[in-house]
């Protein structure tokens, strides 16, 4: 029974309606939205989310809801699209903590399809943005020690590629270089039979 290759992303939904009253209402309205996204996740209602999420940015990049946005759409196993949101995130954010998770996500995802280089790289990202997360880690050393395992059947196969491939055609000016050299040692070895024949007499034995 195979073991579990990787964990699971790092799913941690974030908004704060705290001190509410102290914020710009622009800021409250984000928040509403970001809220009102989490809620529609919590009841599956993924699509229903990421627009909700959408709706909260208007237009403009917030962090958490960028987050929680990538989130909603792995649920929904558009993949190629959470991993471009995590990895904007990431660009975007100054927060170590969201920044590392986010990368950590896509580092999952990539595991998930076989993207070993792709998963090394963002892990290694999200590890150096939090050096202790002991998750992120296990799923980096686990990633290359399965491309090692697949490194060696590559340069295998590849050899027995180049044994495999045939010798190159001559060109016609090679081709006749080449017969004209056979022609030369024919005529060569004609010359020195004719020699040899004539230096022993050349005639039949006369009989008794």
């Amino acid at each position: 029974m195979k073991c579990a290759f990787f964990f699971m992303l790092a799913m941690v939904l974030g908004f704060s309606l705290t001190h509410a009253q102290s914020k710009d209402p622009e800021m409250e309205e984000i928040e509403r939205g970001i809220q009102k996204g989490n809620e529609l996740y919590m009841k599956k209602q993924y699509q229903e989310a990421v627009l909700a999420y959408s709706n909260a940015e208007k237009g403009s990049f917030n962090a958490t809801a960028r987050y929680n946005q990538a989130l909603a759409l792995y649920k929904q196993e558009k993949k190629e699209e959470a991993i471009k949101a995590f990895e904007d995130l990431a660009f975007k954010t100054e927060d170590k903590s969201l920044k590392s998770k986010a990368y950590y996500n896509a580092g999952v995802i990539y595991s998930g399809q076989k993207k070993l280089e792709e998963s090394i790289e963002a892990y290694k990202n999200a590890l150096r943005q939090d050096p202790d997360d002991k998750q992120a880690r296990e799923n980096l050393q686990k990633a290359l020690l399965e491309l090692r395992k697949k490194t060696p059947k590559k340069e295998n196969k590849k050899n027995q590629q180049q044994q495999k491939k045939p010798e190159p055609r001559m060109n016609q000016k090679e081709s006749e270089q080449r017969l004209k050299l056979l022609e030369q040692k024919e005529k060569e070895i004609q010359q020195r039979m004719q020699k040899e024949k004539s230096k022993s007499g050349g005639g039949q034995p006369k009989d008794w």
